[in-house]
């Protein structure tokens, strides 16, 4: 396996986020990305760090290290996986779009075994889809769930106290869902519409 997290990596990976100097309608990325107090990162700012900084920082951490080539042959398999990320990120898919993310990640999944052994994850027989969905459904802007991801986000934040809420029982004489709205729902309800106003 090769080690490609060395001490330095993340303070030189928050160095180029902190000097590189980007346009304005680029989202940012936390300038101590990585560090406990930065938090959760938000699905757009992995965009960003996958398709402009992490590029920038492993090709100027690792071009010039020659462990026998391995950190090279690991830079190349990362880019891959970036150069599909940013395919499948356009706002609009072409045939010769949707082939060049299909390579890319077939290079990226054939090398994976090799520069780290014994991997399985489900997400890599998953990404293989991706290429049907961009055939299918176009980009993945029209049909990725991150709307959804960032309401689940802001619902997460809402101030409960902690307290439980109502019952949802299905009655089979009825056939109906019965729903009691509990101080949970109500608290919820309140912390929302007291944000709106």
């Amino acid at each position: 396996m090769v080690e490609t997290g060395t001490p330095e990596t993340l303070p030189h990976i928050q160095k180029v986020i902190r000097e590189t100097v980007a346009p304005s309608w680029l989202n940012s990325v936390q300038k101590n990305y990585g560090d406990a107090k930065a938090g959760s990162i938000k699905v757009d700012e992995w965009q960003t760090l996958n398709s402009v900084f992490l590029p920038i920082a492993l090709i100027t951490l690792w071009d010039d290290v020659s462990e026998s080539g391995l950190l090279l042959k690991a830079l190349h398999h990362t880019m891959a996986l970036f150069q599909a990320t940013i395919i499948a990120c356009r706002y609009t898919t072409t045939a010769p779009r949707v082939q060049a993310f299909r390579e890319y990640i077939d290079l990226w999944v054939q090398h994976l075994w090799t520069l780290i052994p014994g991997v399985a994850r489900p997400n890599i027989h998953a990404i293989g889809h991706i290429y049907d969905f961009l055939l299918l459904f176009g980009p993945v802007l029209s049909w990725w769930c991150f709307p959804f991801e960032r309401l689940i986000r802001v619902v997460q934040k809402i101030n409960t106290n902690s307290h439980i809420g109502g019952r949802y029982s299905y009655s089979p004489k009825s056939q109906a869902y019965n729903c009691n709205v509990g101080v949970m729902e109500s608290t919820m309800i309140e912390r929302q519409t007291s944000a709106a106003g």
